[in-house]
């Protein structure tokens, strides 16, 4: 018999249709992947704000799912090689970034800076940008110590103050000239790179090391030390305050072996009849003086580096003396040694030599404004035996080598002051030795003033050698704007300039000096004329383009100072006979192919506001 047909019922179609729904959904499950996350970044604060020069710090944290791989940084948009990414595994789901940024210390005010972060996992996706904006905030005025008196303890003037000179203050007590106080008797004065100090103007605010005393000013190229004026941006005038002034123990050729310095303020030097030629009144290293020279009485001003009978066992390297209203650097006797000195736009002098220094410079710039002169005649080289021209010993001797001499007169249209002299004005019995160096600019090279003068030269104890003087174009017909056979044609002519002053190229003898013009009565040298005797052992070019000097060098805000490439300068320097002290180099002048001025020296401090630090 033939079974019926037997169907599902009702419910266990519906339980079958669910089963295959259930199924179908499982498999379609299965085949489409799971939606990936994305990385997420953030960064511990979005603002950070500091003074220019100071570090701000941030953290950022970065999350992957998929593996993290890197976090990537830009600065205002673009990647920078000094923030470079943070690179990961890949492995680790989670990292960290310490985040780290020293504001320029161009920056002012309101300037900002814009990071961006943002993490990437291994699978290449990116999270959205983090943002950090950095601020620079307003640097705070340093505070003022106000200094007076007689500092009689080791002190320590920090980088963190100003500190102003009010009237004469004086390291150590020296208070008679002739009671010579013993060597490192009296305290020590230490100030750290960076500081400022201003001198007082009303009270003729100056500082001065007396004897048995020591300053320790040891700046850094990028940290100098500045003694200026205090008054704003636009007032700054030489002779807004004193100066720096150095009292030492050595020899020098005045009565007794000691003396005051000029303007009677009691900077008592020398070591009487037993002078300590190794004295050490410290150490100055990367030091700018800034617009000294206050009158201390009528026509009395003080120099703005002072160096009165001091040692040898004083350290003296990379001073920068701008805009003195009177001497930039004068020795007063002594046997201190120098490296790296700059005189810029002063008043009177550049280097000024007295009293029977015996000491050594080398590598020294001379840098002159074509108006700044002194009613008293404005040299690169001064030199005396003593303010009578006397013959009284240790004669005035020293030695300078690898010395730029730039004058006002940059061409023969530049108007210049009718108070510049010489180059080098070597007068009043002295014995300077001068070799390496280079002169340009000035209405007269190089004069050889007085008949004792005259002698010391004919004699070699008196010594100009492997020097390079240099006239300025068509400036008259010799390039000192006088009359000469130098440039032949047209615009000079051989004649005179038109305008005083007028002078010579290496003379010799006796002087006159009117209104800018040099009327010289000539004295032979060793049977010779003194520019025959000069050319013996020196040169004399036409015009200083042909030494290869940049003309930047002419009292811009930017002088390119080192040679320029192929210059005669950069070679031909000799050494032979020379102290140890010297520094054997290949090129004359004060520069090869290195400008040590980089870094400390500031050409322009007129628009320098130093209420705030350097």
């Amino acid at each position: 018999m033939n079974k019926p047909i037997q169907f599902f019922s009702k419910s266990r179609w519906v339980n079958l249709v669910a089963a295959l729904l259930i199924s179908t959904a499982i498999v379609s499950c299965q085949d489409d992947p799971v939606p990936a996350v994305p990385p997420v970044v953030s960064a511990s604060t979005n603002a950070l704000s500091g003074i220019p020069g100071s570090e701000v710090t941030a953290t950022i944290n970065a999350e992957a799912k998929g593996g993290l791989s890197a976090i990537k940084i830009r600065r205002n948009g673009v990647p920078d090689a000094a923030f470079p990414d943070a690179t990961f595994n890949g492995t680790v789901t989670t990292g960290s970034y310490d985040f780290k940024y020293t504001i320029p210390a161009s920056f002012t005010e309101g300037d900002q800076v814009v990071f961006l972060f943002n993490s990437v996992d291994k699978g290449g996706l990116t999270s959205t940008d983090a943002v950090i904006t950095v601020t620079a905030n307003a640097i705070p005025n340093k505070p003022i110590v106000e200094v007076t008196g007689i500092i009689t303890a080791n002190t320590t003037w920090t980088s963190g103050n100003i500190y102003r000179l009010n009237g004469f203050v004086r390291v150590g007590n020296d208070p008679t000239i002739s009671v010579i106080p013993a060597k490192n008797s009296g305290p020590t004065l230490t100030i750290e790179p960076g500081t400022i100090i201003y001198g007082d103007k009303e009270t003729k605010g100056t500082l001065i090391i007396q004897r048995g005393a020591k300053i320790i000013a040891n700046g850094t190229a990028a940290l100098p030390i500045v003694f200026t004026s205090e008054a704003p941006v636009g007032s700054k005038e030489p002779g807004d305050w004193g100066g720096l002034v150095m009292c030492g123990r050595a020899s020098n050729n005045q009565a007794n072996g000691y003396f005051e310095l000029e303007g009677g303020y009691s900077a008592w030097s020398g070591g009487g009849s037993a002078p300590d030629d190794d004295d050490n009144s410290g150490s100055l290293k990367y030091v700018r003086i800034e617009y000294a020279g206050v009158p201390i009485n009528p026509n009395q001003e003080v120099n703005t580096l002072t160096m009165g009978a001091v040692g040898r066992g004083t350290t003296i390297e990379y001073v920068q003396a701008t805009y003195g209203l009177d001497d930039a650097f004068e020795w007063f006797g002594g046997t201190v040694n120098a490296k790296y000195l700059i005189a810029f736009k002063g008043l009177d002098d550049d280097f000024d030599v007295d009293f029977g220094y015996s000491g050594f410079v080398q590598y020294g710039l001379g840098v002159r404004g074509a108006t700044l002169a002194d009613q008293s005649g404005s040299n690169g080289f001064e030199v005396d035996n003593d303010g009578q021209g006397s013959l009284a010993t240790p004669f005035t001797s020293a030695t300078f080598s690898n010395i730029t001499i730039i004058g006002p007169k940059a061409t023969r249209e530049t108007p210049v002051s009718l108070q510049f002299q010489s180059a080098a004005h070597l007068r009043r019995s002295n014995r300077l030795k001068i070799h390496n160096s280079f002169f340009t600019g000035y209405p007269n090279g190089i004069f050889i003033d007085g008949t004792n003068t005259v002698n010391h030269a004919t004699s070699g104890e008196l010594v100009l050698r492997n020097n390079v003087l240099a006239g300025v174009e068509n400036w008259g017909g010799n390039g000192f704007g006088s009359a000469g056979t130098v440039f032949t044609g047209a615009p000079a002519n051989g004649a005179n300039h038109p305008n005083a002053p007028r002078g010579f190229r290496v003379g010799a003898g006796t002087a006159s000096f009117s209104n800018g013009v040099f009327t010289l009565t000539q004295l032979p040298i060793a049977d010779k004329t003194a520019e025959a005797w000069f050319l013996e052992n020196n040169q004399i070019l036409d015009k200083w383009q042909d030494a290869g000097i940049d003309p930047t060098l002419f009292a811009t805000a930017s002088p390119k100072v080192t040679p320029n490439a192929g210059s005669m300068l950069l070679a031909g320097a000799n050494f032979t006979g020379l102290p140890s002290f010297f520094t054997t180099v290949t090129f004359r002048g004060a520069f090869g192919t290195t400008d040590w001025t980089a870094g400390w020296v500031e050409w322009v401090p007129e628009l320098k506001n130093y209420s705030k630090g350097l």
